[in-house]
């Protein structure tokens, strides 16, 4: 492949990158928004009413875009459905209760392996090549992703006695991320990314339902008695930090794959310390910036077009 040839392909995809990275902005936010709702409602509640709004979001986008729904094959619906347990339900449940046993700084360093994770399982299970920039890449993500954290909470590696259990639920998160994020590539060649987002969406909020009223968390009072600051932050992090976030994700998955996506997660926590600082006040560092240069790094090595004699062994 001509020079020109790799200028035009990385042209033409700069405005994915471009998306992604708004989408990681979206997701760096969900951690100040969800600030606002931690005192107000239950985990389970709370991811409840996020999901039911972006239920809504997605019906309404679908409606207003003219896009008549699909209706999905039987094999379809199992896809959708083991999406929708994953992405949404069990990933959740893992977020949620694992906050209960460590602190959102350690827990961001587990997600962090996420970049890691999809690589690793794309090579694994379905044969996707890793050349040396996207494992110098993703391995540089990692890294400055963790530089980032540390540098935000040095105290973060100071845990209680269960801390292993939290550490466990939040990789649950990895796990199940990588899942949504890998098995959803048929479905978005098939139905498109809009569909499979709206239906994984819809099936995973039920689950969430159900279960909160199981285990009776679900409280009239705790909704009535929310303020405004909690329903905005409710609203977005259903709407934007669900609905249109998902969509760019996964239309992100279609065009350039699930492991040069899922790299873009790395800038999750930079988001969250910037945005943290810009909203909340908190303090922000020389190393934060320079573990956010590392990520950047390691995101443009693992989106670099191949070298031409590499892409003539392929």
């Amino acid at each position: 492949m001509s020079s020109y040839a790799q200028n035009l392909t990385q042209a033409s995809d700069l405005p994915v990158y471009l998306k992604l990275a708004a989408v990681t902005m979206i997701w760096g936010g969900t951690f100040v928004a969800g600030r606002f709702l931690a005192d107000s409602l239950s985990p389970l509640f709370a991811a409840s009413l996020r999901f039911s709004l972006a239920s809504l979001a997605l019906l309404l986008f679908v409606r207003l875009a003219r896009v008549p729904l699909a209706r999905p094959s039987a094999r379809q619906w199992r896809q959708l459905a083991l999406l929708g347990f994953f992405g949404i339900f069990f990933y959740n449940l893992c977020f949620f209760y694992g906050l209960r046993y460590i602190n959102a700084s350690r827990a961001s360093l587990i997600v962090a392996l996420n970049p890691a994770v999809i690589g690793l399982a794309s090579w694994l299970l379905f044969k996707e090549r890793l050349s040396r920039g996207k494992v110098a890449g993703i391995v540089i993500c990692i890294a400055g992703a963790g530089w980032v954290i540390v540098s935000r909470n040095p105290q973060l590696l100071a845990a209680n006695t269960d801390a292993w259990m939290g550490d466990l639920l939040i990789f649950g998160c990895v796990l199940s991320w990588g899942v949504y994020s890998l098995f959803s590539k048929e479905l978005n060649q098939t139905l498109g990314p809009v569909q499979t987002v709206t239906y994984s969406i819809l099936l995973g909020t039920a689950m969430l339902w159900v279960t909160g009223a199981i285990r009776g968390e679900l409280s009239i009072e705790a909704l009535v008695s929310l303020g405004p600051q909690q329903w905005l932050s409710l609203l977005y992090l259903g709407v934007f930090g669900s609905a249109l976030a998902y969509i760019g994700y996964y239309d992100g998955i279609r065009t350039i794959g699930a492991t040069r996506s899922g790299v873009f997660i790395a800038l999750n926590p930079l988001t969250a310390v910037i945005l943290g600082a810009l909203l909340l006040g908190e303090q922000l560092t020389m190393a934060m910036c320079l573990g956010g240069g590392l990520i950047l790094v390691g995101i443009y090595l693992c989106n670099k077009p191949l070298a031409p004699t590499l892409k003539k062994g392929i």
